[in-house]
């Protein structure tokens, strides 16, 4: 059987429209009370479980997590896909970001985060309004501070549409300019993105002492914040995706078995969860996935498209626009590996030891903190 992505507890897609809802007095599925301000901390790769695991080094963070306090980061768990959840209060068969890497309507395998080109527009590949759009119309500023970088990005045109941007080139930077914002007088609602746990976890794991120190940065910042909050002010912390530790003995050369590559024609997605794109479409899916099923089912769930889509992986409804892109089979890790191609002269990716993507719950669960609300 294959697991759900979405279920009826709290999700991504609930944490900006409540906080809308909350600015304007009305309820809202957090049962948030009526604020002035709401301030959004979005932590980049900040599992519930690691984050239970390192308790003792997020002295601000960790008391506030508990059972109830953590949702769904929904499927998959990848940057691109998850924070447009949040943004838009919209699920990724809505939204249209189905992934890290997948098919454009060129046939192109393009990155969500950093292959926005002029075959690709922001404004429509990006179907939903956000919740910042729909902001402006209640008469609720917004305003998303993160990394200089990012400012004009395609992504940020996608996701962020509506918000003004602010840059902070370190997280102390961030939580500076966002201090500022919650200053500010009228009703507010800001997103504060914090990448800098994700970029360790990638390159040392989050077991490694760097991230563990990354978090006690995280912690202390938060910390400061909190205890300076006005009233009528909150603030909210939660996470795109969770993360899992892959030692290279992990990784899965998946061109080593030439029966797996037979008939298709694209593999795109990421490490841990790969769309593969047939030679022919739905026509051959059934085999396709019955071979990666016969080799992998012990420790990767595999789903055809209709069947991911049935099973809700990409929430309750599925836009006909958005379903090309999906690949035809998709390969969800369940164990601790990564999927990669042996033949790739550059080896891609496989330096990274933190990854995400998949269903476990490592991934897919976040913690979704409340201060001063």
């Amino acid at each position: 059987m294959l697991p759900a992505a979405f279920t009826t507890r709290a999700s991504l897609a609930t944490v900006l429209p409540s906080s809308l809802a909350a600015l304007c007095g009305a309820e809202n599925a957090l049962g948030l009370p009526r604020l002035e301000h709401v301030l959004v901390v979005v932590v980049d790769g900040l599992g519930a479980a690691a984050l239970r695991a390192r308790a003792g080094h997020a002295r601000t963070l960790a008391p506030a997590l508990t059972k109830a306090t953590t949702i769904d980061s929904g499927f998959p768990t990848t940057t691109a896909a998850a924070l447009t959840t949040l943004t838009t209060g919209t699920t990724p068969g809505e939204h249209g970001m189905v992934g890290y890497r997948v098919r454009d309507g060129a046939g192109r395998l393009t990155n969500q985060l950093s292959g926005w080109d002029e075959l690709m527009d922001p404004a429509t590949w990006q179907r939903s309004r956000t919740v910042f759009e729909r902001a402006a119309e209640a008469g609720v500023t917004s305003t998303a501070i993160g990394l200089p970088k990012y400012a004009g990005s395609g992504f940020t045109a996608a996701a962020l549409r509506g918000a003004g941007f602010i840059g902070g080139r370190t997280p102390a930077e961030r939580f500076e300019a966002a201090e500022q914002v919650l200053a500010a007088s009228g009703p507010g609602l800001t997103y504060l993105y914090v990448a800098e746990l994700d970029q360790v976890a990638h390159a040392r794991g989050w077991e490694s002492p760097e991230w563990t120190t990354a978090l006690e940065t995280l912690d202390g910042l938060v910390a400061g914040l909190v205890r300076r909050l006005g009233p009528r002010r909150a603030v909210l912390l939660t996470a795109d995706h969770g993360i899992i530790d892959v030692p290279e003995t992990g990784h899965v050369l998946y061109d080593g078995a030439p029966e797996l590559l037979e008939g298709i024609l694209d593999v795109a997605g990421e490490p841990r969860m790969l769309h593969l794109y047939t030679e022919r479409g739905e026509p051959d899916a059934a085999a396709v996935a019955s071979r990666w099923r016969d080799s992998e089912g012990d420790r990767a769930w595999v789903a055809t498209r209709a069947e991911a889509i049935e099973a809700g992986w990409f929430g309750p409804a599925v836009h006909p626009e958005v379903a090309p892109r999906i690949g035809d089979v998709l390969v969800a890790a369940r164990k601790r590996i990564a999927y990669y191609d042996g033949r790739d002269p550059q080896r891609t990716g496989r330096n990274m030891i933190g990854q995400h993507g998949s269903l476990t719950a490592e991934e897919t669960r976040v913690p979704l903190l409340r201060f001063g609300a």
